[in-house]
């Protein structure tokens, strides 16, 4: 099992890629829905689909012409299987097992928040086994030890919002495009020190989880309170952004001192806000351990992640292939464990 396709399509972006197991990454191509989505001002399911089927085959031809391959040389598809929009899930998984079928190869479901943790390795080879991972996007937040391949133990996660949630709830507050992180953290860096102080929720509760949810009320009420001049948006977007990124290195510290690892993995979408990896690379430089980030373009959702999945897990063990394209829109990464 050498050359794999992987087909990302559980939200509103249209990820697909070819990875060699041996030669790695040979081609990926992305489409983003966000500028059909900002008029929306969030995603809005049914056109997300919808675009998926529009943007799948042509990227899948793309990724094969510029791989230099021909479809009949796969040796298996991999997909997003869940968790994601049902309707979203669907349109990838369909696809990939009916392609799958016609060319008599598997057909492979991944678990999506498992492409993004283990996707750091696309790029960096150093990185082993364990190590503590930080999920952190606009749907999950959770720090998990990962021993290997599937071996994944959560060691704490929100228990509302999550982070991203903050970041693009608050933004909306705030007045700013879809998505809002990326717009907000734009904002915070006209933002001024101390102006404002947010609460930290449950920064120091003695566990592993969190909770954004009283964030966002402070920031609603701090929109209320102030005449939104472009100053004061700023420097409510710079005190949002310092209270979120606090609060996830502050419990990653926790992780790695409680589990006695000494390598960080952050993963997902909000893994690519500067302001935390600056954080997190100065507290790496203090406490004596490494941190790890995926490439820029891999942070948001992508084929390339999912592919790369499949590869390490064929090499782990037979993955047996279904061609029904059952989807999971819910799903827990520990369910997909296959340690025992």
């Amino acid at each position: 099992m050498k050359l794999i396709l992987g087909i990302e399509s559980s939200c509103d972006e249209t990820g697909v890629a070819i990875y060699h197991a041996e030669r790695g990454l040979l081609a990926h191509a992305l489409h983003t829905q966000v500028a059909m989505h900002n008029e929306y001002g969030g995603v809005v399911p049914e056109l997300a689909s919808r675009d998926h089927i529009r943007r799948m085959l042509p990227l899948i031809r793309l990724v094969a012409d510029e791989a230099g391959c021909h479809l009949q040389d796969l040796n298996a598809i991999a997909y997003t299987q869940g968790p994601g929009l049902s309707g979203a899930l669907l349109v990838g998984a369909s696809i990939a097992c009916s392609l799958a079928y016609s060319l008599n190869i598997p057909a492979i479901g991944i678990h999506h928040l498992e492409g993004h943790l283990l996707s750091p390795l696309l790029s960096d080879s150093t990185l082993k086994f364990p190590f503590i991972a930080l999920l952190v996007s606009g749907g999950h937040t959770q720090l998990m030890r990962v021993d290997g391949v599937g071996k994944y133990i959560l060691l704490g996660e929100t228990l509302d919002d999550a982070a991203g949630e903050a970041f693009d709830k608050s933004a909306k507050l705030l007045g700013l495009c879809y998505p809002g992180g990326p717009e907000l953290a734009k904002l915070a860096n006209q933002g001024r020190p101390g102006h404002f102080h947010l609460p930290r929720p449950m920064q120091h509760s003695g566990n592993l989880d969190f909770s954004f949810s009283g964030l966002k009320t402070a920031v609603l009420t701090l929109t209320r309170q102030h005449t939104l001049d472009e100053q004061t948006r700023a420097d409510i977007a710079y005190a949002t952004q310092e209270a979120i990124v606090e609060v996830l290195t502050t419990k990653s510290l926790a992780a790695l001192k409680q589990t006695g690892l000494n390598q960080l993995v952050i993963a997902g979408g909000v893994g690519a806000n500067q302001h935390l990896r600056a954080q997190l690379n100065e507290a790496a430089s203090k406490n004596g351990f490494r941190v790890f980030y995926p490439d820029l373009e891999f942070c948001t959702d992508n084929g390339a992640m999912i592919a790369f999945a499949a590869v390490l897990r064929l090499q782990e063990q037979e993955m047996k292939s279904d061609y029904r394209f059952n989807v999971r829109p819910r799903w827990d990464l520990q369910q997909f464990n296959y340690s025992e």
